[in-house]
């Protein structure tokens, strides 16, 4: 079983007791209809919010839980070990809301930070275009500014959360090329604002039931007051800002991952019976599992002393792309391995190693593809 991290406490463990009942409870049994329409429903994130799940790191004074990043790992390990693929809380809570709470001003904050928390508003945020991918300086999506609004015109693509979100992130171009032209607007949406319109959900590999969009602008109105910042020009640098957080919970996703396909393929290898022996009783299996425990035992040291060094503001670029490449890299390879000891049952989708053998694999490519990553690495040696 998965040991307690070292980051971890008390107060932390019986918030992942909570969470853990919350996704047993509430949302694994409605996974297969998350799955059939595409997304998970709303009110599995107001419920969410009753309890006290979303945003836990964010002050009290804007509605959150007065806690740390901490509470948001705890939050994600548990969405993994539950195997729960739908709800887009890693994007709502550690990205969304702190990117509110970074650049924001006070009134907007007291205005959209406790929508979030409660889990009244999803978050979003629209990076991605159809021909950028990784290269964010490529954004072509434009905000042309018109009296007091801005009119956004373009089109985005892999939205996490753009089916089912209210509020909504959006980099645009107020400027000339480049970085410096870069800007974060924010804006609150729905299915009938003017120059909004969600996209089709997208059909992934994985991550069925979470809805990953199209979005598409035709001079959608934000208030040039909701730029990030309060001027334009700033989106670039925020971005590189709150990144390494993302990538973090990127590489703890990964970890969790790493941590099941190892509890689950134990479990099974030991009650599995081949050639008159269980599975877990023949060397290759016992060798196999070795391997896989001991890279989970190196991601495991890694990560918690990139979560430990976070939690103090000490968590540096390079050293999050580390975790970020490395930790999904393994996870792949886990996943694949673990798989391969279910043998033909692993293929089969009501075995859950099916599952997060194919949740796994965009983890190398979401955050910054891991070739980037690598890049951003070498750029510091």
């Amino acid at each position: 079983m998965t040991a307690r991290p070292r980051w971890s406490s008390d107060e932390l463990e019986q918030v992942r007791q909570l969470a853990a009942t919350y996704f047993t409870k509430e949302v694994i049994p409605n996974v297969p209809k998350h799955v059939a329409q595409g997304h998970p429903d709303k009110a599995l994130y107001r419920r969410a919010g009753e309890l006290g799940l979303l945003c836990m790191s964010v002050p009290e004074a804007y509605g959150g839980g007065g806690g740390t990043f901490a509470h948001e790992a705890i939050l994600t390990e548990e969405q993994v070990k539950a195997g729960d693929p739908s709800m887009g809380f890693a994007v709502h809570c550690s990205i969304v809301a702190h990117y509110v709470l970074s650049y924001a001003s006070e009134a907007q904050k007291q205005k959209w930070l406790p929508r979030l928390a409660s889990g009244e508003w999803v978050g979003a945020i629209a990076m991605t275009e159809p021909g950028t991918g990784s290269d964010l300086q490529a954004i072509s999506t434009r905000a042309v500014r018109d009296g007091d609004f801005y009119k956004v015109s373009g089109a985005k693509t892999f939205i996490s959360n753009g089916r089912v979100c209210d509020f909504l992130i959006i980099v645009a171009r107020t400027g000339g090329p480049g970085h410096a032209g870069i800007s974060l607007l924010c804006a609150e949406v729905s299915d009938t604002t003017p120059g909004f319109e969600r996209g089709r959900i997208l059909d992934k590999l994985g991550g069925k039931g979470q809805d990953t969009t199209e979005l598409f602008f035709d001079e959608l109105q934000v208030p040039v007051v909701n730029v990030l910042g309060g001027e334009e020009g700033k989106g670039f640098i925020q971005l590189m800002q709150q990144l390494p957080q993302e990538r973090l919970s990127t590489a703890l996703i990964a970890m969790a991952s790493i941590e099941r396909a190892v509890d689950l393929t134990v479990e099974y290898t030991k009650q599995r019976h081949a050639f008159g022996k269980p599975l877990f009783a023949l060397q290759n299996t016992r060798f196999e599992l070795a391997e896989c425990a001991t890279l989970r035992r190196v991601c495991r040291s890694f990560i918690d002393e990139c979560v430990e060094s976070h939690l103090e503001g000490k968590l540096d670029v390079t050293t999050a792309a580390m975790a970020k490449y490395w930790v999904t890299d393994q996870a792949c390879i886990v996943a694949d391995r673990c798989l391969q000891l279910f043998g033909g049952y692993g293929y089969m989708k009501e075995y859950p190693i099916s599952h997060l053998f194919a949740d796994t694999r965009v983890l190398r490519i979401l955050a910054g593809a891991n070739e980037v990553m690598k890049e951003l690495v070498a750029r510091s040696l």
